[in-house]
């Protein structure tokens, strides 16, 4: 991976414009990031403490109004993010489902990669129209849930 690390806080300088110097100078960055002068990347999670943040008591953002901010921003050439492609189906599932960030992610990678089928006891996933949760409680019988870690 070439290229600098970008932290949450230079994306939400940018995207809230509340802070005088920070946030112009975040969006230079990123300007200069879009016009090739400077190779940067980021992470899975700096995208997710993005949407927390967001969606959080001080902003208040729909999801609808967070992909709307953070899709112009992963589709700048020069920033690096891993499984980047895989964010379009992310941001479609949280803002058309009702479910969180963290499990429209999980949901899209687990179509990437050709399977239908996870275990969770979180029947948000029953939303996701093609994907198949198998809950334990009910899809494994012979498991004892007593004296089990969590139980």
């Amino acid at each position: 991976m070439t290229g600098v690390f970008i932290d949450t806080n230079i994306f939400l300088r940018h995207l809230t414009g509340d802070h005088p110097t920070h946030s112009p100078a975040a969006r230079g960055l990123l300007e200069a990031i879009e016009r090739g002068d400077i190779a940067a990347w980021t992470t899975e999670t700096v995208i997710t403490e993005i949407v927390w943040t967001l969606s959080g008591s001080t902003y208040h953002q729909t999801p609808a109004q967070i992909v709307s901010l953070l899709a112009p921003l992963l589709s700048i050439a020069g920033l690096h993010v891993p499984r980047k492609r895989l964010y379009a189906r992310v941001f479609d599932l949280y803002a058309t489902t009702g479910i969180d960030f963290v499990d429209a992610y999980h949901a899209a990678l687990v179509e990437h990669r050709g399977q239908r089928d996870l275990w969770s006891f979180d029947t948000d996933f029953d939303r996701v129209t093609g994907l198949h949760r198998l809950d334990p409680l009910v899809d494994l019988p012979t498991v004892s849930v007593q004296g089990s870690p969590g139980a």
